[in-house]
């Protein structure tokens, strides 16, 4: 599904360069669940980012789906990360302005398809993360667990390959926390590949597969 071959990072600034990642070996099979972990600035994030398209590695090969993409243009990277990618983040990032269902319809603009079709859509997918009576709403309006299942609903909405989730449920308290996590699991059971950033062991061993990363490098 996701294979990384020798895949580095550095950072350059006009005084340091920093290197993120050194020559990662991962390879992530279609409907797994695989869970990131580390210490603080040991570079999961860069590892979720690269793996997702958001960012390009210094060196090395991505293959998605079989395809070597670090030749691609950006704008069919583009399409490649919006067709098989959905993401899940720590802080939300839901637009305040937008009601909830207008949120997780965002996704969905960047693709050919009538705006009927989006709605539906963005309710089916509200519903499966059990907020069908909350899509009026706006995101200040509803709880911390809340709007992460808004965000997982957005995330799903096109019917992603792949779920990219970094320390979902970092911002939650132990039950929202939980209610997140058997989300992502019915979500795995029913076929979507997850990859997920945490530091939480608890969480991380209900996945099939912990990698650990420690400066930047893969251990065992």
């Amino acid at each position: 599904m996701i294979k990384l071959e020798k895949v580095s990072k550095t950072y350059f600034t006009d005084k340091v360069q920093t290197l993120a990642l050194k020559d990662i070996d991962l390879h992530v099979q279609k409907s797994e669940f695989v869970c990131i972990m580390g210490p603080s600035g040991c570079g999961k994030s860069t590892l979720l980012n690269i793996i997702g398209l958001l960012d390009r590695p210094g060196a090395g090969e991505i293959h998605v789906g079989g395809k070597a993409v670090q030749s691609y243009k950006d704008k069919h990277v583009a399409r490649l990360r919006n067709d098989t990618f959905g993401f899940i983040f720590q802080s939300f990032h839901l637009i305040n302005d937008l009601r909830v269902i207008d949120n997780v319809e965002l996704p969905l603009l960047y693709r050919s398809m009538s705006g009927s079709e989006r709605r539906e859509r963005a309710r089916a997918a509200l519903e499966k993360v059990g907020l069908g009576a909350r899509m009026e709403h706006y995101p200040n309006q509803l709880s911390g667990g809340q709007q992460q299942r808004v965000a997982i609903a957005r995330a799903m909405v096109g019917q992603p390959d792949v779920l990219l989730a970094d320390e979902p449920t970092g911002n939650l308290d132990s039950k929202m926390g939980a209610e997140v996590m058997d989300i992502l699991l019915k979500l795995n059971e029913e076929g979507t590949t997850v990859v997920m950033v945490t530091h939480d062991e608890k969480e991380a061993s209900r996945a099939h597969r912990i990698v650990r990363v420690f400066d930047g490098q893969l251990v065992a």
